[in-house]
């Protein structure tokens, strides 16, 4: 039996402000977007191009949900973005006001950045020397 991850729950304030960053700002894809109930809604984008796992958008809805968005890995970096183009993507970053964390830099398995999200939740943006 093959198996793998498909979907990655991230607690968000807003959908449609969540949809507005990881699609028009860090120009993910929004694979599907459909209501289940009046307040809740089924929100997955991902990378363009990817066949990976996608991101659950979860919009909070108890105060101990709220709390955790922006720190879902306690102040370490939670997400791992790979790009074959980190030049290309730090110019898109810069764009469109998205906050560098850590500045650009090699590392022994290639080029790294971390960038915060709207919520402030850090990613490493990788370009790997393979």
């Amino acid at each position: 039996m093959q198996k793998s991850i498909f979907n990655i729950t991230l607690l968000v304030k807003n959908y449609d402000e969540a949809i507005n960053f990881y699609v028009d700002r860090l120009n993910f894809d929004l694979i599907e977007d459909t209501k289940l109930s009046p307040t809740k809604r089924w929100v997955r984008v991902s990378p363009k191009g990817t066949e990976g796992a996608s991101l659950l958008l979860a919009q909070a809805t108890s105060q101990e949900q709220v709390d955790q968005i922006g720190n879902q890995s306690g102040g370490r970096v939670f997400l791992f973005l790979s790009t074959d183009d980190i030049q290309r993507d730090l110019v898109n970053l810069n764009k469109n006001d998205i906050q560098i964390i850590s500045p650009l830099r090699e590392e022994p398995y290639g080029k790294v950045l971390v960038f915060a999200d709207l919520y402030g939740n850090k990613w490493d943006l990788i370009q790997s020397n393979d």
